[in-house]
C-alpha cells in the first residue's frame, strides 16, 4: 500500500511538471533569448529631432543620455521641426524644465544645432534662440553632412518603452 501512494504522489508530480513543461512550451515555442552585454567602440552620433510636441523632448534627453554613456563619441543633435520654439529665449519660462535638461547635455558635450530654414519657418531669427544652440544652413543637410564625417544617424522617436509590458498583462504590474 506504501508503495501505491508513492508511486501515486510520482505520478501526480510528473504530471505536474510535464504540465509545466508543455505550458512553458506552449508560451515559448522559440527557446528563450540570448544575452550579449557587450562593450561598444568610441561612435559618434546625430539624433535627427523633429517633435511636434515640447514635451516630447523629454524623451530626446533620455535617448541621448543612454547613447553617450556607451558610445562614448561625439553627440549632435540636429534639431529642426517645431519643437525649436523651447530653444527660444523668449519661451524660458515656459518650457525652463526642458529647456535646462537640454543645457545639461550641451555642458557634458551634446552639440545642439538648428536649422535655419526652420527658425525662420516658425518666424524666428537666429539670435532669439539660447547659446548652447548652434545655427545651420539647413537641418537635412546638416545630416548628411555629419553621416559623411562618420557620425551614425538616430532618430530617437519620441515612444517609451516604459511600462509597456503592463498594456498586455497589467496584473504583473507591482504597485
Amino acid at each position: 500500500m506504501k508503495r501505491l501512494c508513492v508511486l501515486a504522489v510520482m505520478c501526480v508530480v510528473a504530471l505536474g511538471m510535464s504540465h509545466a513543461a508543455m505550458a512553458e512550451e506552449e508560451l515559448s515555442p522559440y527557446g528563450t533569448s540570448k544575452t550579449d552585454l557587450h562593450e561598444y567602440p568610441t561612435i559618434d552620433a546625430v539624433f535627427d529631432a523633429n517633435y511636434t510636441e515640447p514635451k516630447d523632448l523629454n524623451m530626446l534627453y533620455a535617448f541621448v543620455k543612454n547613447t553617450m554613456k556607451p558610445l562614448k563619441g561625439k553627440m549632435v543633435v540636429v534639431t529642426h521641426g517645431p519643437e525649436v520654439r523651447v530653444f527660444a529665449k523668449e519661451n524660458y519660462v515656459r518650457y525652463q524644465g526642458i529647456a535646462d535638461k537640454m543645457k545639461e547635455l550641451s555642458d557634458a558635450g551634446v552639440e545642439f544645432r538648428m536649422c535655419h530654414n526652420a527658425l525662420r519657418a516658425a518666424g524666428y531669427k537666429a539670435d532669439d534662440f539660447h547659446g548652447f544652440v548652434t545655427v545651420v544652413p539647413a537641418g537635412f543637410p546638416e545630416i548628411a553632412y555629419l553621416q559623411s564625417k562618420g557620425y551614425q544617424y538616430i532618430n530617437p522617436l519620441p515612444y517609451s518603452p516604459r511600462d509597456v509590458r503592463y498594456l498586455d498583462h497589467p496584473e504583473l504590474k507591482k504597485d
